[in-house]
């Protein structure tokens, strides 16, 4: 199969006005007079990853678009060994309610790759913005004279004690805590809270427009068929995300109509746990269905998730935990019907049966009920998917979340 002739190059440090289309020129003017305001100061964002995962993407769209509108933004990353990110994953997953148990050992070596890092990583700007538990711990190691943000992009309704015990003793040294909904607030947690929604870049390959042969063409290189429907959930192999549940979804669904189930995942380089999962949702599928009802692929190649999202007759997300959940955002952006769960932030994004549907994490039945009717009923998915975009157009688009964060920057310089 050739390529499609029409060119598509997109660059990763795009201008802020790239965007007057998506967002409307009053936004990109508000913009351009909040950084007014914060010439000449330089802010720092450090996580774990530079790829894989949403956090990852959110600063790869944020960075260049802060530092075009003249704001100086840096991004680092951690260093660390597998064995730190198995810790950082038993301690991810504590924090959204598993028991677990952080021995003496895990949490020196949690502790020290925080200490190591601020050795060479001097941290002299007016803002420093840390990302989720990995690099927590920094503002310990460091000579603090700015204000610290924590970044917070899990969901932390009910962590396990022992280990927001532990991790609070380290935010008491932050200025602020940003989490995704308003859900997460903490009572115990006596340090300024705020709630920033996640958003996606209306530009990027994951989600420019497409056409019909560009789409065509990125699902034939990947090997998914298009003879029937298909429904895909898009996310890493995690627990929280419930493959196995989606499984049983499907189950029901294939019942009822004709349709395929299209995993679209990736592995990050900070997510140990992937592998195993991948092999036991692997397993399962393929006793159960023939091979060309359940179809595994993966996501690493943006503008084939893009077409995936775009082609799909529905996206599902059966998360029991979820952050925010930015696979959803960018399936309404598509105008692509979504069902999905009640976990987390995703509801901050669907209003059930205006721009989606949802369904409690355990509902297996009304998931499949869901589904069904979207794959019958053509006119009724129109409708949801049109709604859908627009919710994304006006709530949930990159340009109002640097304008957030220009606006922090802003109060916290006061």
């Amino acid at each position: 199969s050739r390529r499609p002739t029409r060119a598509r190059i997109l660059l990763m440090a795009r201008a802020v006005e790239d965007y007057i289309q998506a967002a409307g020129h009053d936004l990109i003017s508000k913009i351009h007079r909040k950084a007014r305001r914060l010439y000449g100061k330089h802010n720092v964002h450090i996580n774990s990853t530079f790829i894989g995962g949403g956090v990852a993407e959110l600063l790869n769209t944020m960075i260049p678009l802060l530092n075009d509108a003249g704001v100086d933004t840096g991004w680092r990353t951690i260093h660390a060994t597998p064995d730190f990110y198995e810790i950082t994953k038993k301690m991810h997953n504590g924090m959204q309610g598993d028991e677990v148990e952080l021995t003496d050992e895990e949490k020196e070596l949690y502790l020290t790759v925080s200490s190591d890092f601020s050795i060479y990583s001097h941290l002299d700007h007016d803002f420093v913005f840390i990302h989720d538990p990995q690099p927590l711990p920094l503002v310990r190691y460091n000579r603090k004279q700015q204000p610290w943000i924590w970044r917070c992009h899990i969901d932390i309704q009910q962590p396990n004690p022992t280990v927001w015990d532990f991790l609070k003793d380290y935010l008491l040294r932050y200025d602020m805590v940003i989490f995704s909904s308003e859900k997460y607030r903490k009572p115990d947690l006596p340090v300024e809270q705020r709630v920033i929604h996640p958003a996606v870049d209306p530009l990027s390959h994951k989600n420019c427009p497409l056409t019909e042969s560009e789409i065509a063409h990125h699902l034939h290189e990947a090997g998914v068929p298009t003879d029937r429907p298909f429904i895909t959930q898009v996310s890493r192999m995690d627990s929280w995300k419930d493959p196995l549940g989606v499984l049983d979804v499907y189950r029901q669904v294939r019942a009822k109509t004709d349709c395929r189930l299209v995993f679209c995942y990736n592995l990050a380089s900070d997510d140990p746990e992937g592998v195993r999962i991948y092999d036991r949702v692997h397993k399962q599928a393929r006793e159960e269905f023939p091979e060309d009802d359940v179809l595994f692929v993966v996501g690493n190649n943006a503008l084939f998730v893009n077409a995936l999202q775009r082609a799909a007759a529905v996206i599902v997300q059966k998360s029991k935990r979820e952050g925010f959940c930015l696979t959803v955002t960018e399936g309404l952006w598509k105008g692509t019907p979504v069902v999905a769960t009640t976990a987390g932030g995703i509801p901050d994004q669907i209003t059930d049966g205006e721009n989606g549907y949802l369904v409690d994490p355990d509902d297996i039945d009304g998931c499949a009920d869901r589904i069904v009717e979207l794959l019958t009923n053509e006119s009724l998915a129109g409708t949801i998917g049109s709604a859908a975009r627009e919710s994304v157009r006006r709530n949930f688009l990159t340009t109002r979340l640097i304008a957030d964060y220009m606006d922090l920057m802003y109060e916290l310089s006061g």
